[in-house]
């Protein structure tokens, strides 16, 4: 046990990128809207991210670099290659600014159900204050922290908030055979916006550079697969267990609708008392705060491939990159746009935009030259085709079914 919690890391990172307020928020509001019914879409997609991530974490391992420099060796074509890399570097840098403001205004809403609004209106601008305090924990945990001693703070955080929404479903004494009802896939037509959201918060396309990256920075060698591949599984599907934790919660709410954090703490007040919005609280603010740290960090690694900068996390240029995604995200969640909206529409795009990065990494992970007797076998390419296949399937309907609703 002890060899084991001293390898965990980079899946406990990736954990706290896709348990953060845009999965406290989508979970929330598919109970509440759901009930248990869709606890099968996210099952499914809990195990598409164990298989996404273990091919991302394999990539950083065998070869030693991220996905984003990878895809710029392996293109050799010029024209394509700038393409590709312009296509991925805006969308992911650009996503996660607005990805970085749902992030730090889910830690503010943790935040404010424990305590008071910290808020000053400058004509029609509003700042909130604790918007700018969680902005500077990031940055400083950020800047003045290493590798291992990030591995060591959200370690922390996630078991954290992994123990705070666990007790909370364990406290709404749920319907047992209502929720392993919610198991059996049902109708996509009905929720199918929420089932693209709950994909895109659990399997979050910018986590596939990520993983790569802080995998490489941890290990090097084919030795150390083993332990990949075990210390991924637990952490993924402890991330998973939270997020199916936090649907149970919001579905024993008995509330119509959500706005924040202190709607949800309040439907559960009924149930076990003010203690709700301290729970929901100390939560929403971990998840808050892990996923404002590894959401720059992931813009920064992108960068760092895309334009083939010198790695390492002490970098100039590295630093420079985070520090701008942090200010946007600051910014960002300071502008009085429902929090809500903010995040559930981060979680739409992050699952249309996942066919196409899932796409390069298949690619990649296929190549000989790349991985040679690492590369995928035929089970993990029926997997990564099937889940390609629905993760299209998904943004195909999206589509439609918003020109549809013109």
């Amino acid at each position: 046990m002890k060899s084991f919690l001293k390898n965990l890391g980079p899946g406990i990172l990736v954990s706290a990128a896709f348990i953060g307020p845009g999965t406290v928020t989508v979970c929330s509001l598919a109970g509440v809207n759901f009930g248990y019914s869709l606890l099968w879409a996210l099952f499914i997609s809990v195990l598409a991210c164990v298989v996404l991530q273990e091919m991302s974490a394999r990539l950083g391992l065998i070869y030693g670099k991220g996905l984003s420099h990878c895809i710029r060796e392996e293109l050799k074509n010029p024209v394509i290659r700038l393409f590709i890399l312009f296509l991925i570097f805006t969308s992911i840098v650009i996503g996660n600014a607005a990805y970085e403001a749902g992030n730090i205004t889910g830690a503010v809403l943790g935040v404010e159900a424990v305590f008071p609004s910290l808020s000053y209106n400058i004509g029609s601008f509003r700042l909130n204050f604790w918007s700018l305090i969680i902005g500077a924990t990031a940055f400083i945990l950020l800047f003045l922290g290493s590798y291992k001693k990030l591995e060591k703070v959200f370690i922390a955080l996630v078991f954290l908030m992994s123990l705070a929404f666990i007790i909370t479903a364990i406290l709404t004494k749920p319907d047992i055979s209502a929720v392993l009802k919610g198991f059996v896939p049902g109708s996509l037509d009905e929720g199918l916006l929420t089932v693209i959201a709950l994909v895109g918060t659990t399997v979050v396309p910018y986590n596939l550079f990520l993983h790569a990256s802080i995998v490489s920075e941890k290990w090097r060698g084919e030795k150390y697969l083993g332990v990949v591949r075990k210390e991924l599984v637990f952490s993924i599907f402890l991330g998973g267990l939270v997020s199916m934790a936090i649907v149970v919660a919001a579905a024993a709410s008995n509330i119509e609708e959500i706005e924040s954090a202190k709607d949800l703490a309040a439907g559960l007040e009924p149930l076990f008392g003010s203690s709700a919005s301290i729970f929901l609280g100390i939560g929403l603010m971990a998840a808050g705060i892990t996923s404002s740290i590894t959401a720059p960090l992931a813009a920064a690694f992108v960068v760092q491939g895309c334009l083939g900068w010198k790695s390492g996390m002490q970098a100039g240029k590295f630093k420079m990159v985070w520090m701008l995604i942090i200010a946007l995200g600051v910014i960002f969640s300071s502008l009085g746009i429902k929090p809500v909206e903010i995040i559930k529409f981060a979680q739409i795009t992050n699952g249309l935009v996942l066919p196409v990065i899932a796409i390069f990494l298949f690619w990649i992970v296929n190549k000989k030259e790349v991985l040679g007797k690492y590369r995928n076998n035929l089970i993990q390419n029926i997997l990564g085709v099937i889940i390609i296949a629905l993760s299209i399937f998904l943004g195909a309907k999206s589509v439609l079914s918003v020109i549809q609703n013109f």
